[in-house]
């Protein structure tokens, strides 16, 4: 009985999670990560490494870009509906970013104002739900 036990236990199987995943989690942009990031799988453990002590591919990644459409919004301070909206569709460096930034279009501004007043609203709405816990 105690040798199926331990036949058992020792044969836990690595979670792993495709690189896409991965690259989602560490909020970069999959087609600017290098090939062999690309073609593996990532394991729980690695990504963890990488997280913790990123290696200077990542470090460049996360710095300059190209950024993946949630960081762009966030960086912009609006939503990724907003970048749609704005003609925004693909990855930007954060040159390109700051540019954005600098120019302000239109769009961008009406956007922020958009998000601001959703930030607002959520809010007022989690104040509420707290007022009537009480």
């Amino acid at each position: 009985m105690l040798d199926t036990l331990d036949t058992m236990t020792s044969h836990q199987n690595t979670q792993t999670m495709k690189p896409a995943t991965a690259a989602k989690k560490l909020g970069v942009y999959l087609e600017a990560t290098p090939a062999e990031f690309q073609e593996g799988v990532v394991s729980r453990a690695e990504l963890t490494a990488l997280q913790a002590e990123p290696p200077q591919w990542l470090q460049d990644l996360r710095a300059n870009g190209p950024h993946p459409r949630p960081v762009v919004a966030n960086k912009l301070g609006v939503s990724i509906s907003g970048l749609a909206r704005g003609g925004v569709t693909e990855a930007l460096t954060s040159e390109q970013i700051d540019a954005l930034k600098d120019e302000n279009p239109e769009w961008l501004q009406k956007e922020r104002a958009t998000q601001a007043e959703v930030r607002k609203e959520t809010v007022r709405i989690k104040e509420q739900k707290a007022e009537k816990a009480k």
